[in-house]
């Protein structure tokens, strides 16, 4: 009854302890995802640059397995290349190290010193679960949840880690465990058993955690040559995942990415084998060093040294990594892909909400830009028919029809990952702006249409319809060019200036149908191109429209009371109570309407 006990308490503290990893994971990328983007996009083609962000971002997460994914993730998006992602995946492997040596902290004994007994884990963890409980649960706010995730996280680490030590202790001197040291005791098998225990856990930190824990218990027996090739294959078996997430519908460099990992760490692995068995034969250190037990430390100690001296050895050959991974992995003879920025949204980013939203803004925003020139290009086609501007609106218009489509699909599955009030709201401004910027781009076709009625029929504007659709056309193109960058920006003092320009393009609307409707009925006009004049100005009303739903959307982010009724808003600055929207309002006024009036 006791064996079966301790089983379950083993099995319970590891529930407890791997889901301490994830949730502490969670909440440190969370609260820094967009962090991670900014220092990921600084790594240059400096090898050693890019090893020591792999370890500092690394050291963030608490995952070495998450940073790879985001780094393949990130060499879809375009943000990295090849070699910036090989030199991180080195660095990642030494910053996983931060977790063995924070589950070091479980060994420290007070001894009676305040300052020890602070940082001892049976002190620590309770305060963190605490704090990070009243984070939670009182707070409330989008940086105490976060914060709050990391205490709990780290509380709850802990706390399974002493019920895992409370579980293995019985167990200790059992003939099931006695055969189970004897097992380690090939190096061979150490490896097999790290690496198959890692594919299963999925998480190196866990089971090295794992391993820590056992080497921790009085009598456990883990001697130095035991547990060195246990850890080997936990390298190892890391990257058995990475291999898998690398190889399920990613580009070619991120296939490469993973033959890299699994290159890097083979080599590092069989390397410090052949040495340490020499040097075990040999006795050197002393044949007492090689059977002494370990405790968690001394555990910890080893990776660290392991993966750096790996880092440091293999560093120099990174682009021979390079070039073996391009061996491996071969291009594809295919056409390259138009507009290549509009197929960076990968599933893979889930795994840093945060950074997920900093990479689909940036999509987003380019793909508010093609929208935008291709607006562009049908007030030029409307002007004057171009059959070869007409084939590159149709492509770019298909282009922005495809990654709304993807958009959608991948904005849908973030929301099930995102967790912080701001990203809640970054997410729904996402989702509500990709179908504005593509019914701009909707537009531009419309337009083009316009232009193919014109033309079949032999028909043309008069001269003063030319030079007023010129100007609200040139209104137009403004309000879309400072929507796309205040939106690129996140610019919500600029996002403040749409709204003016586009009542004053309304008015113009007006002014202009009033005009046109007059000179139709004294047939100063056809009615074939009368009536492509009144449906220009639909056209055009209708994508200022876009550009002030997207400004009301990057407000409402900030400010409850706009997110809340988003017309009460648009009313009560339309009645003339802001000072500064009136003087905008103002200056938009005589930039596009006394010359409108001053047509001839």
């Amino acid at each position: 009854m006791e064996i079966i006990s301790a089983i379950v308490q083993l099995l319970g503290g590891l529930a407890l302890f791997l889901y301490g990893i994830e949730l502490m994971g969670d909440g440190l990328k969370n609260s820094s995802g967009a962090a991670l983007k900014r220092v990921l996009e600084k790594v240059t083609g400096n090898v050693v640059m890019g090893v020591l962000t792999g370890a500092l971002v690394t050291a963030v997460i608490q995952s070495s397995t998450a940073t790879i994914v985001l780094t393949v993730a990130l060499i879809g998006a375009g943000v990295l290349n090849l070699k910036q992602a090989v030199s991180i995946v080195m660095g990642a492997n030494i910053g996983t190290t931060v977790t063995a040596q924070i589950i070091r902290l479980g060994s420290i004994q007070s001894d009676g010193s305040w300052l020890l007994w602070l940082f001892d884990t049976d002190t620590l963890a309770p305060i963190a679960l605490v704090i990070g409980i009243v984070l939670l649960m009182f707070v409330k706010s989008k940086k105490s949840n976060t914060i709050g995730d990391i205490c709990v996280g780290f509380g709850v680490l802990f706390v399974g880690l002493n019920l895992m030590t409370a579980g293995v202790e019985p167990l200790v001197g059992t003939d099931a465990f006695t055969s189970f040291i004897r097992f380690l005791n090939n190096p061979l098998f150490g490896i097999l058993f790290g690496l198959v225990l890692t594919v299963i856990v999925q998480s190196s930190s866990a089971t090295v955690g794992m391993l820590q824990t056992v080497a921790s218990v009085p009598g456990s027996g883990i001697t130095f040559a035991m547990a060195y090739p246990v850890i080997m294959g936990i390298n190892l078996g890391t990257c058995v995942t990475t291999a898998m997430v690398c190889s399920i519908g990613s580009s070619k460099d991120a296939k490469r990415t993973g033959v890299v990992h699994i290159a890097f760490n083979t080599i590092g692995t069989l390397l410090f084998l052949i040495v340490l068995t020499i040097l075990q034969k040999l006795s050197v250190f002393g044949a007492q060093f090689w059977v002494r037990s370990v405790d968690s430390g001394s555990i910890a100690n080893f990776q660290t040294v392991f993966n750096l001296l790996t880092a440091v050895a293999l560093v120099p050959f990174a682009d021979w990594l390079v070039k073996l991974s391009m061996v491996i992995v071969k291009d594809d003879k295919q056409k390259p892909q138009t507009h290549p920025e509009l197929h960076t949204l990968d599933e893979k980013l889930y795994n840093s909400p945060a950074l997920a939203i900093a990479v689909a803004v940036q999509a987003v925003a380019d793909v508010g830009a093609l929208a935008r020139d291709n607006f562009a290009k049908g007030c030029s086609v409307l002007a004057k028919y171009d059959p070869v501007l007409v084939k590159e609106i149709d492509e770019d218009e298909n282009a922005i029809d495809e990654f709304s489509d993807n958009a959608d699909r991948f904005l849908i599955g973030l929301s099930k990952n995102v967790e912080t009030e701001w990203d809640d709201r970054q997410l729904d401004m996402l989702m509500q702006t990709v179908p504005n910027f593509e019914r701009i781009g909707d537009y531009a076709t419309n337009l083009v249409e316009l232009s193919q009625r014109l033309d079949a029929e032999n028909a043309s504007f008069s001269e003063m319809a030319k030079r007023e659709l010129w100007l609200i056309c040139s209104a137009v193109n403004e309000i879309l060019s400072i929507t796309v960058d205040a939106f690129a920006r996140g610019d919500n003092e600029a996002a403040k200036a749409i709204e003016p320009l586009e009542e004053t393009i309304d008015d113009m609307v007006m002014i202009l149908r009033d005009r046109h409707t007059k000179r139709l009925k004294s047939g100063a006009c056809s009615v074939g191109s009368g009536l492509v004049f009144m449906e220009t100005l639909t056209y055009l009303e209708r994508a200022s429209d876009q550009c002030s739903s997207i400004a009301v959307m990057m407000l409402a982010r900030n400010n409850e009371d706009i997110l809340q009724n988003h017309y009460d808003y648009l009313r009560e600055i339309h009645a003339g109570s802001d000072v500064a929207y009136l003087a905008e309002r103002e200056r938009r006024r005589q930039q596009y309407i006394k010359p409108l009036k001053d047509v001839p």
